[in-house]
């Protein structure tokens, strides 16, 4: 591994060996609470804060890329791996979002690169994955999570800001994934995780350009899915379906609707989706679902989707708005929003902290076993009262 380059001017130097084992953020933050640095609020220090942190030992896990890591789920899932000892890069376009991360990493213990990057641009996709490479070492580990979009029915929705929207949801995914697998391949070991969303499967009103780009991106996935499996490649590509999460995306996206956006209910906190995504990490499968609700929409759409279409047609406009007072945010289509926002959103006090589906998912084995000993001792007994 490269070690700590002591001419690059946003390595600090600095050793942070003993950081939190939990979610909290680096100290200084007020993540506790869900929120990182208000916009407007950005003061000068985050024009100063280094965008790497070498000093720490490299991770015993090795090195993840996180798209879309400077908040959000992102931010969630920067900190769940660097506490199970990943090594993590960021790749993102708001600077202070990108130091915060990088300070919450630093504060686990682990080494931390963050490279201001639009995922749209295929070329600066791949020039980030080199220069990952080049200060951390090997990625093993690439997680696809950047997104934009628009709330807005699609007549109202203009034509360029469609189009961004896509270029970001999808085509990021598209040039994560070329980037990531022109490393792994060679090597013939890594894992991908796409973060997708039960929108993956069921598009909603005045959603149009999210859900299109991520239905997208799951026929892109099972493409190279089945393509690494014809080559005979140890390479994973894994999808992480999850459901209404409590992140600042809400108060950044373009809005279009009378009211302030909301996540359609149930909805869970951000640390749920990043639980899921590490778990991935370290035991890939091909597609999770994350929440009951994902697993009713999915399922729900196979077997009744007109059904569902009359009941969104009623309801599904209305179920994402929320009398709020607007934020002055501004949206972040085109440009990174000001400020370090951190992982949650506006929504904690209606925000679920775990998901017993999630929890059963994970541990099949185990409920598989207990089910097989409960019929055993059924059957058992059963015979026993037959004699």
């Amino acid at each position: 591994m490269p070690p700590m380059n002591p001419l690059d001017p946003r390595d600090d130097g600095q050793h942070h060996a003993d950081g939190p084992a939990d979610d909290r953020p680096a100290e200084g933050t007020a993540e506790g609470t869900g929120e990182g640095t208000p916009a407007g609020a950005e003061d000068a220090r985050d024009d100063e804060r280094p965008l790497v942190r070498l000093a720490a030992a490299p991770g015993p896990r090795g090195v993840a890329v996180v798209t879309g890591g400077s908040a959000g789920l992102g931010r969630a899932i920067v900190r769940r791996l660097a506490d199970e000892g990943w090594d993590v890069a960021v790749l993102a376009r708001g600077r202070a979002g990108l130091a915060g991360a990088v300070e919450d990493v630093a504060a686990r213990g682990r080494r931390a690169l963050a490279v201001p990057t639009d995922v749209a641009d295929h070329a600066a996709v791949d020039r980030a994955a080199d220069e990952v490479e080049t200060v951390l070492g090997p990625i093993g580990l690439w997680v696809n999570n950047a997104m934009t979009g628009v709330f807005g029915t699609f007549l109202e929705v203009e034509p360029e800001d469609y189009e961004r929207a896509t270029a970001v949801t999808y085509l990021g995914f598209v040039n994560g994934t070329r980037a990531a697998l022109r490393r792994m391949v060679p090597r013939d070991e890594g894992v991908v995780v796409q973060v997708g969303s039960s929108l993956a499967y069921r598009g909603i009103p005045a959603q149009s350009a999210y859900c299109g780009a991520k239905h997208a991106m799951v026929g892109m996935t099972e493409s190279v899915v089945a393509e690494l499996l014809g080559q005979g490649s140890r390479v994973r590509v894994c999808m992480v379906h999850m459901p209404a999460l409590n992140t600042p995306q809400f108060s950044w996206l373009k809005n279009l609707l009378p009211q302030h956006a909301q996540p359609v209910p149930p909805i869970y906190q951000p640390e749920v989706g990043a639980a899921a995504v590490a778990h991935v990490a370290r035991h890939p499968r091909r597609s999770t679902w994350v929440g009951v609700s994902t697993v009713g929409t999915i399922l729900g759409n196979r077997v009744a989707a007109p059904l569902l279409d009359r009941y969104l047609a009623r309801t599904g406009i209305s179920g994402q708005q929320v009398d709020l007072p607007p934020t002055d945010l501004g949206p972040n289509l085109y440009e990174p929003v000001g400020g370090d926002l951190g992982a949650h959103g506006e929504f904690d006090d209606r925000a679920a902290t775990s998901s017993p589906q999630l929890w059963a998912t994970q541990h099949r084995g185990v409920l598989a076993g207990a089910g097989a000993a409960v019929a055993g001792a059924g059957a058992l007994a059963l015979a026993l009262a037959r004699r």
